[in-house]
């Protein structure tokens, strides 16, 4: 890990140290609250850059992962996790239940027990650019261990289009 390290969040760090994850925290000096800012920031492509995305429905909770601009399609969440019409999380509830703020979640250290659904996609990617726990802060890892680490489960949840071929 980077300098950069020492503006994460203590949680995460602990995490990352207690599960011996290879990762890095790049903090370009701007904030990233979206996939195409935060590409444009660190000069990747936007497929390398995930979103993680709390959904909500009648009390439950279901994170999603997904790379690039294409939109998490709700009723496939809704099949893959068995929500019954999930709705994108309030800001304030995201950082009430994740810990982190709306913009800067982290794809790692997330609460116990909380479901994670990682799209095929992301799966696609070996490594990839995550929330670092901040807006303005990234976490460079593999894919590999978001999937692991959080025992996701990986499904189709993004609406197909041109940019984002199946």
């Amino acid at each position: 890990m980077t300098d950069s390290a020492t503006l994460a969040p203590p949680q995460l760090l602990a995490f990352l140290k207690r599960h011996g994850v290879d990762a890095e925290f790049v903090a370009p000096g701007v904030p990233m609250p979206t996939v195409a800012t935060a590409a444009t920031a660190i000069g990747v492509p936007e497929a390398q850059v995930l979103k993680t995305l709390l959904f909500a429905s009648d009390g439950r909770y279901v994170v999603a992962i997904a790379n690039g601009t294409g939109r998490v399609d709700r009723a496939l969440l809704a099949d893959a996790s068995g929500l019954v019409k999930p709705r994108a999380a309030s800001p304030e509830l995201v950082e009430e239940i994740t810990g982190y703020p709306a913009g800067g979640v982290s794809p790692l250290g997330l609460p116990a027990g909380l479901p994670v659904i990682v799209d095929v996609s992301v799966a696609r990617v070996p490594v990839a650019y995550g929330g670092g726990g901040r807006e303005d802060l990234l976490l460079r890892l593999a894919t590999a261990d978001v999937i692991r680490l959080n025992n996701a489960l990986i499904r189709r949840i993004v609406e197909q289009s041109a940019r984002h071929p199946p």
